[in-house]
């Protein structure tokens, strides 16, 4: 079908957006970031965009968005929309989802109930070495909360939890339906309210039994919660797997974090992350942060649009159709990282994954410990700052979790994806794209780590050519330094076998 014949054909997701006064919790976080720019940019009839939002960091939420709005991000819909559009299209509304009734004042609440008609909910802590209590108090009392002020809602169509695949671990094939929560949410909330932080931190272990973190632990909670409401309002659950750097639109490669293996391929391009203890073979579910968008916005339409009630959970998953091992995310980073170096690395890209979990820990000192202590009194001597055994406790922070997903599988049905797909015409699925059709894996990290090094680690590109000269500096005194350890390993045992040769003598 041609361009022009494509355009004439109706943009269903759009018509049923058209005038629809929208609410969204996390916008100031990647997902709901790119969720806003992609109304802002494809759909600009909906109605307005409430975001609520708290002060951070002695910043007022007006400042925060504000900020949003002029990054790289929505340079796009700037220059195609003005940025007065964006403006008076997206509301803030000051609150915060860990307050009781969401730290709203009784004007915002009122204005809320009687506009919106579409809720996302997607305001969660992510970290996964959270605090209980904080972890509880956010992401399962505060989609309490949201789930009192739904109900309360006149013109309510929808209230879309984002949740994540990741929080029925026990689940090794995770199916489109609801899952009993691991302990009754209204309890849990209540004792970590009236229980002190260092009581609830003792607890915690016995308190997450079998789940490896805090995250999934208040996750599924939170799915409890939602299906628990289902009775009273047109709820679904939305989980996404892994979401990581966009693949094709507004900005390819972007990202605001070092989550998931963005950060992995920053810390073996730095050259700080020698070993890993997984899997190689094993792979995990990840999706591009612009596709997770579209089929948050695509399950909406199926549920209001279509009015398919029958489904209610929905896994936003990829794993069925491309399975990325370890194995080849490490390849590709290493080769990318020799074509697309960072700046400043303190050691050679290398490094392998280990199955072993003792030949790990003794890389980890030989190759991490050791030589971030030499480094930090090198620094030390020399009048800078130690920065190096900070940096290999965060990396090692992060194996605890790391360790767990990457030596245990997943797989996750996601039949609602496709039918939705099947009831697309072709503008929808260009305008709304679910599939991976044309992902060329190598490209997709290349731009990722470009990216990364231009929003992350404030690289811009006019210095690669002083990395690349950098790389081959660290190439040669890896050579050495490979050479050296290698000679004195056979220096050793070749004294050893005289001494040993003249005691069998005498």
């Amino acid at each position: 079908m041609t361009d022009s014949k494509i355009e004439e054909l109706p943009d269903r997701l759009a018509d049923m957006f058209k005038g629809q006064e929208l609410l969204i919790t996390g916008g100031t976080g990647f997902l709901g970031k790119v969720m806003i720019e992609k109304f802002l940019r494809c759909i600009p009839d909906v109605g307005r965009i409430h975001v609520l939002v708290r002060a951070k960091k002695g910043k007022d939420p007006k400042h925060r968005l504000d900020e949003i709005f002029n990054s790289p991000l929505f340079e796009k819909v700037r220059e195609l929309r003005g940025l007065p559009f964006i403006q008076n299209k997206v509301s803030i509304v000051s609150g915060d989802v860990s307050l009781p009734n969401l730290g709203l004042s009784l004007e915002d609440r009122m204005m809320l109930c009687e506009k919106v008609s579409i809720v996302y909910h997607a305001a969660a802590t992510v970290r996964f070495d959270e605090l209980l209590k904080r972890a509880v108090l956010l992401n399962t009392r505060g989609t309490k909360n949201m789930i009192e002020l739904a109900k309360e809602m006149k013109h309510l169509l929808v209230f879309a939890h984002i949740s994540t695949a990741y929080c029925h671990l026990e689940e090794k094939v995770l199916g489109e339906k609801a899952y009993p929560p691991p302990a009754d949410p209204h309890k849990i909330i209540k004792c970590v309210e009236w229980m002190d932080d260092d009581v609830v931190e003792a607890m915690t272990g016995k308190i997450l039994g079998a789940l490896p973190n805090t995250y999934a632990f208040t996750k599924a909670l939170s799915e409890g919660l939602v299906e628990e409401a289902m009775a009273h309002i047109p709820a679904i659950i939305l989980r996404p797997s892994i979401v990581i750097p966009i693949w094709q639109e507004p900005l390819p490669g972007w990202t605001d974090n070092i989550n998931g293996p963005t950060g992995l391929l920053i810390g073996a391009g730095k050259g700080v992350i020698r070993t890993m203890y997984c899997d190689e073979r094993g792979y995990a579910d990840y999706l591009p942060v612009d596709i997770a968008v579209n089929a948050i916005l695509a399950c909406t339409w199926n549920f209001v649009g279509i009015k398919d009630e029958s489904r209610r959970v929905y896994n936003l998953t990829s794993s069925h159709e491309f399975k990325v091992t370890w194995r080849e995310i490490v390849e590709r980073g290493r080769k990318l990282a020799q074509k697309v170096p960072f700046n400043g690395i303190v050691w050679y890209p290398g490094g392998s994954m280990k199955q072993s979990k003792v030949m790990h820990n003794i890389c980890v000192l030989l190759f991490h410990m050791i030589p971030a202590y030499f480094i930090d009194i090198l620094l030390f001597f020399t009048g800078h700052k130690p920065v190096m055994c900070r940096v290999h406790r965060r990396i090692q922070k992060g194996f605890e979790v790391f360790e767990y997903y990457a030596n245990n599988q997943w797989d996750f049905k996601n039949d609602s994806i496709d039918v939705i797909r099947q009831r697309f015409n072709d503008r929808e699925r260009i305008n709304y794209k679910l599939d991976g059709d044309g992902l060329d894996l190598d490209v997709y990290f290349e731009a990722c780590i470009r990216a990364a090094r231009i929003y992350i680690l404030n690289e811009p590109p006019e210095t690669l050519p002083a990395a690349r000269r950098h790389l081959a500096l660290m190439y040669v005194i890896d050579l050495l330094t490979k050479m050296i350890f290698f000679g004195f390993i056979m220096f050793t045992l070749y004294s050893w076998s005289i001494r040993l040769k003249a005691y069998a003598f005498d």
